[in-house]
């Protein structure tokens, strides 16, 4: 059964993937088709192709490799006019790429070109891709966070402390000379149900927290529903150093990384876990916070891949927080899918990690380099700054940029990310992160 809920979860997230991939390249699609754009391909994968259908003029279908996608359009940059043999490596490299971008031109449809669309419009078709998997990982947060919610602590009390232990005690049990807690002392018992705290009603347990924390040595009014029945009880917080915790019960720390410790109000009663629906707005904050994290990942990236090769030929344990494959992904989906632990846990793991390499997909594609969308994003703007110069000093239109000329950058660019993607397939298979410690 273990193995089955395994290869469950890295179909899910190869699913999840190839989805996300699909919406992607609509998303280039579908403004490249409404501006009359005649687009030639549309593929899911690279490498031999699977399987494909002509609609149209379009050829859609999948190849072997789930590890990104594509659309064909028609004359990305200028046809070509110099047809004279290149010599050395770069030439041959820009005529290669002039030659095959000729080859998508075809007779008759000249202008149903990309080149020629006015900036504003190459720019949509171009940041279209992103903005699909900005989408889709809103979609998916907000459903996490409003349609399941978030684990937190409820309103629904599971134990009650017997006694107050000495702070910075090891002891474990309540001895005849430990007073009891102000929990126990009110009468709040297991399974009680917090309806309000000192006249102010309560929906999940942190608010119930932060007024207990904020009344030390004060009598508050507890309402609990207990067997269908409300019940009224008084409760006096003591004051006790507490690590403070957020909606979840994580250690909130400081700076340094260290819990913070203060003095507060205490009555010794502990929450239930559950999933807590959240506002609408939860599901962009979380997208917004991914951002964040995929951002400074990206600015980081060259030091965390170099501590990745390090711990492959070293076997050192891996940052858990750092880059990874495909195959990466998909273990770790695996090893969720496999774990323990309730399905509708699972389930929301899952869930929260496709988010995220949505997140991941948006951010990356936007890095202004070809040939990803950022590289033909500015390509695009330099040409509409260029027309916008002319104009203020009433020249004639500057020719359209040739983006061919920047190909040896581009093979550059592209032989990097060939090797980041090798090191990390080696590294997830030979020295993969340890993600249940």
């Amino acid at each position: 059964m273990e193995t089955l809920l395994y290869v469950g979860g890295i179909l899910f997230m190869l699913v999840g993937l190839a989805l996300s991939i699909g919406l992607h390249e609509i998303g280039h699609l579908l403004p490249a088709k409404l501006f009359g754009v005649r687009v030639g391909q549309y593929m899911i994968g690279f490498g031999p192709r699977i399987w494909s259908r002509r609609i149209g003029e379009t050829e859609y279908g999948f190849k072997l490799l789930p590890i990104g996608g594509f659309i064909s359009m028609s004359g990305m940059y200028p046809a070509s006019k110099n047809s004279r043999a290149a010599t050395g490596i770069f030439r041959s490299l820009v005529q290669d790429a002039r030659a095959a971008n000729d080859e998508t031109i075809a007779a008759g449809e000249e202008d149903r070109v990309f080149y020629k669309l006015p900036v504003w419009k190459r720019v949509i078709v171009m940041l279209g891709g992103p903005f699909m998997n900005l989408v889709l990982a809103l979609l998916i947060f907000t459903v996490l966070a409003s349609g399941i919610g978030l684990q937190q602590g409820t309103t629904t009390i599971s134990s009650v402390t017997e006694c107050v232990l000495p702070a910075g005690s090891s002891q474990t049990e309540c001895t005849a000379d430990d007073p009891a807690s102000p929990a126990a002392e009110a009468g709040i018992l297991p399974n009680d149900i917090l309806v309000s705290i000192d006249g102010t009603p309560v929906s999940t347990f942190a608010e119930a927290t932060a007024i207990v924390q904020a009344a030390p040595g004060e009598t508050l009014d507890v309402v609990v529903r207990r067997g269908g029945t409300e019940q009224n009880l008084e409760i006096t917080p003591i004051v006790a150093e507490r690590t403070l915790t957020d909606a979840s019960g994580r250690p909130i720390l400081d700076d340094a990384g260290d819990p913070v410790v203060k003095e507060v109000g205490y009555v010794g009663m502990f929450a239930q876990m559950g999933y807590v629906p959240q506002p609408l707005s939860v599901g962009p904050q979380m997208a917004i916070e991914n951002v964040g994290r995929v951002a400074n990942l990206i600015v980081t990236l060259p030091v965390r891949l170099w501590d990745v090769g390090v711990s492959l030929f070293t076997g050192s344990e891996r940052d858990p927080n750092g880059p990874l494959s495909v195959v990466g992904v998909g273990r770790l989906a695996g090893e969720v899918a496999a774990t323990d632990a309730p399905a509708l846990n699972r389930f929301a793991v899952l869930l929260n990690l496709l988010g995220s390499l949505n997140i991941a997909l948006f951010v990356f594609n936007l890095i202004p380099l070809l040939p990803l969308d950022g590289g033909h994003i500015v390509v695009a703007l330099w040409e509409g700054i260029k027309r916008g110069w002319a104009r203020l000093f009433r020249r004639p239109p500057p020719a359209p940029v040739d983006a061919t000329k920047l190909v040896p950058l581009t093979v550059v660019v592209a032989v990097l990310l060939i090797g980041m993607g090798a090191l990390l397939l080696l590294a997830d298979l030979f020295n993969p992160v340890n993600f249940l410690q």
